[in-house]
């Protein structure tokens, strides 16, 4: 490798050092650079292969889809060429590419959870998802969760906002989101109604934790009136809710950990620009490499 490299200087070298206006000799270029004289013209003289091309072409998108998301590891960026480019090559080639042009997805954080349990709940529903995850059809489950967002640099005093969203769990489209500075009741039966009203007339099974929002009275008159099963998950058993836990995560490694927001403008406008990539950009192979948008589609025409 390192003799390649060295070779390949050279031959760089003497081709600037012969230009037009420098006229130095290429036989004493290549004798100074250690290479033949036909070694240098056979390089002068190659033409890419398709292959060749090809892989120039993937380096260069790759490169630039790195640099709008540092987050993307050698797996989505092979989803995204075929998706975005019509580039179908396997993962060890894209991998190949990535360690020559040295690039590697950032370091990922970890993501806690900010749900209040109720102390006193007026109703507690059973697991009825029983981390069955898997949905055939759209509207069949649908899972919720609020978590926070930190904003304020330096010495500044940081703020807070919350973000409370509905998951799809056939096609992972956020069927609804609602951002406030509180974690109260108005900001999941805001969460909800929007939910209803952009898809009325369906009857999911709908899970969420035992947060005390979702344990209330209202919200389970809310959930009565829709026509749904209310299902929750047991205590202190995160992973019964498991996708919403997930996508927190996915969302904060990708918008949020590696980043500052100085205000809360910034971070709120971050937060939608988020929403709106994951659920009409960002491709998901468990989505058979499309978008939320483009599965739901397909999913609604099939049924």
């Amino acid at each position: 490798m390192l003799e390649r490299t060295r070779h390949l200087t050279a031959y760089l070298t003497i081709k600037e050092l012969t230009g037009e206006h420098n006229g130095y000799s290429v036989i004493e270029l290549c004798r100074l650079g250690g290479v033949s004289r036909a070694a240098y013209y056979k390089w002068l003289n190659h033409t890419d292969s398709p292959n060749d091309a090809l892989n120039k072409r993937i380096a260069e998108r790759i490169e630039s889809m790195h640099t709008e998301h540092p987050d993307m590891g050698y797996r989505r960026l092979r989803d995204a060429l075929e998706h975005d480019e019509d580039i179908c090559v396997n993962e060890k080639r894209v991998l190949r590419i990535c360690r020559k042009k040295k690039i590697q997805s950032i370091v990922k954080g970890r993501h806690n959870c900010c749900t209040k349990p109720a102390s006193d709940p007026a109703y507690v529903a059973e697991n009825i998802l029983n981390r069955e995850f898997g949905a055939e059809r759209p509207n069949e489950k649908w899972v919720t969760d609020v978590t926070e967002f930190k904003y304020g640099v330096g010495t500044e005093k940081a703020g807070k906002i919350y973000l409370s969203a509905i998951i799809d769990l056939c096609d992972k489209r956020p069927v609804s989101y609602i951002i406030s500075d509180h974690n109260d009741n108005p900001l999941v039966f805001d969460t909800f109604d929007y939910a209803i009203k952009e898809n009325p007339d369906v009857h999911p099974l709908f899970h969420s934790d035992r947060g005390y929002q979702y344990t209330s009275n209202d919200f389970r008159q809310r959930i009565v009136k829709a026509g749904m099963r209310q299902s929750m998950s047991r205590v202190a058993r995160c992973i019964d809710n498991g996708p919403m836990e997930g996508f927190w995560g996915l969302m904060k490694r990708e918008m949020y950990y590696t980043k500052k927001y100085a205000a809360k403008e910034g971070l709120i406008a971050a937060i939608h620009d988020y929403m709106n990539y994951y659920t009409n950009k960002r491709v998901q192979r468990k989505l058979e490499i499309l978008t939320p948008t483009e599965y739901h589609k397909k999913m609604m025409l099939a049924a």
